[in-house]
């Protein structure tokens, strides 16, 4: 038997731009997603902090600083919204007794009030809101 369980996270990062004519997916800052676990084209869920909206999609490596939501889940999100971002696996019983998951944190976020093990990332500065 093998069970999903949480496999990265980044938690509670701002979305820096929306692109709703873009065919789908996430842009997320190359090296925020590498940190996180994230390879190019795996699937993710968005949850949006801010007005409580959900979807999958899958990511795509952007540029620094990049939070970039694209094609009709633009729809859902603003910038500047709070996105949680996360990634799942399959792991088998014995794999699940020591799983622990990649959570990353920004500046945004509350370190230690995720409940998990976190490293912070410093590498985004907070978007300009006009």
């Amino acid at each position: 038997m093998t069970r999903t369980l949480m496999k990265s996270k980044i938690h509670r990062v701002a979305a820096t731009q929306t692109d709703i004519d873009y065919n789908g997916s996430i842009t997320i800052d190359r090296d925020l997603a590498r940190q996180a676990d994230l390879a190019e084209h795996e699937r993710v869920d968005i949850y949006n902090v801010n007005n409580g909206a959900r979807f999958s999609t899958y990511v795509l490596y952007g540029d620094r600083g990049v939070i970039g939501v694209n094609g009709a889940a633009a729809r859902l999100v603003q910038r500047g919204d709070l996105l949680i971002i996360v990634s799942y696996a399959q792991y088998t019983e014995e794999e699940c007794r020591g799983h622990v998951p990649t959570v990353v944190c920004t500046r945004r976020s509350l370190p230690g009030g995720t409940g998990h093990d976190e490293r912070i990332f410093a590498g985004l500065t907070e978007p300009a809101l006009s």
